[in-house]
């Protein structure tokens, strides 16, 4: 039988012991892929997270859940809902908390494979997820990641958004796409073990993707699959609200990933102001006018099109709640033109 094992002690992290367990049997596949679930405070969600994993019509090899010091009961939960885990499994609970990257990072060590994914405990896979990405990572083999669309969800599992609607993904060479400041959502991704051994994630970064992605796009194709097969939670604690931070997060993923990318003095310099062209937009639709326009004036030569200026200017000059008025309108629609999450 196959049983996950540490590939560290277990008391260099500071963490409870290690607890495992191996099904006695399987009726669906296996991928030679490993999951890992970072899990920090959700317990609202992360049962859900974990079925998604188990429904997984092509299983992965192993799964590995890190509870990252909770304080809300997140670590009872997942104890009770692992005993239906259908495959190979292991759950450490961390003392202290050490932090997304960090715990990726220990939960990449703790794993084997051709293939590795993670899920955050707030998010989900639609069943054919780890089949669809796997096979097309098996026939890319210059591929360095699999990604694709997703559904974003509330916090009571309404479809809200698609990135079908608003993300020109693209397939193959992603630098201009990532440098741009439009990256894959987490959930929506498989990497290649072989490729993400070379690399960790930053630890010092809140934003732990973004410069990931960035180093993987110089050493190959991101393989993009266009079908929707994950969500991603949208709710009061996401990172991604506190969008001076997301700001400074991207400017210095890319300051870091600049020399392997080689861009040049000026083309960071470029990309760094489109980025904060796309800061702007985001604070205008927050309703933060005056940061978005300030952002927008020291920043001209970071505009990409007349278009998007003209826009953002109409934003700043609309009212907010307007802007409020078209984000619910356009919540609504999503909602009845995607119904309800698949099962």
């Amino acid at each position: 039988m196959y049983y996950l094992f540490l590939l560290r002690p277990a008391a260099q992290y500071n963490q409870a012991p290690l607890t495992t367990s191996t099904p006695t049997s399987a009726s669906a596949p296996h991928a030679d892929v490993s999951v890992v679930v970072p899990s920090y405070n959700h317990a609202r969600f992360v049962e859900k997270c974990l079925r998604s994993i188990f429904k997984q019509t092509l299983r992965p090899r192993a799964l590995v859940v890190i509870d990252d010091a909770s304080t809300d009961g997140s670590a009872e939960i997942i104890e009770r809902t692992l005993t239906d885990c259908p495959v190979p499994w292991a759950f450490v609970r961390n003392h202290n908390n050490r932090g997304l990257a960090a715990t990726l990072n220990d939960g990449f060590a703790r794993t084997d494979g051709r293939y590795f994914a993670y899920l955050g405990s707030d998010d989900l896979w639609l069943p054919d997820f780890l089949a669809a990405r796997v096979t097309l990572l098996e026939a890319r083999p210059r591929a360095v990641l699999a990604y694709g669309h997703a559904y974003s969800i509330d916090e009571r599992e309404r479809i809200i958004d698609c990135t079908t609607d608003w993300a020109r993904y693209v397939d193959g060479d992603v630098r201009r796409m990532l440098l741009s400041t439009l990256a894959p959502l987490s959930p929506t991704v498989v990497y290649r073990r072989a490729a993400l051994a070379h690399h960790a994630w930053n630890e010092r970064a809140r934003l732990e993707d973004y410069e990931l992605y960035l180093r993987l796009s110089a050493e190959g194709e991101f393989a993009f699959d266009a079908r929707i097969l994950s969500a991603w939670r949208q709710h009061a604690a996401n990172t991604s609200r506190n969008l001076a931070l997301m700001l400074d997060e991207r400017l210095a993923a890319q300051r870091n990933a600049a020399a392997q990318l080689g861009l040049s003095a000026h083309a960071l310099s470029h990309y760094q102001s489109l980025a904060r062209f796309r800061s702007a937009q985001e604070f205008m639709r927050r309703g933060r006018k005056l940061t978005a326009l300030k952002l927008l004036l020291a920043n001209l030569r970071g505009v990409p099109s007349t278009a998007e200026a003209a826009r953002l200017l109409l934003g700043l000059v609309v009212p907010h709640s307007l802007l409020r008025r078209r984000k619910r309108h356009l919540r609504q629609s999503a909602s009845e033109r995607y119904g309800s999450l698949p099962g």
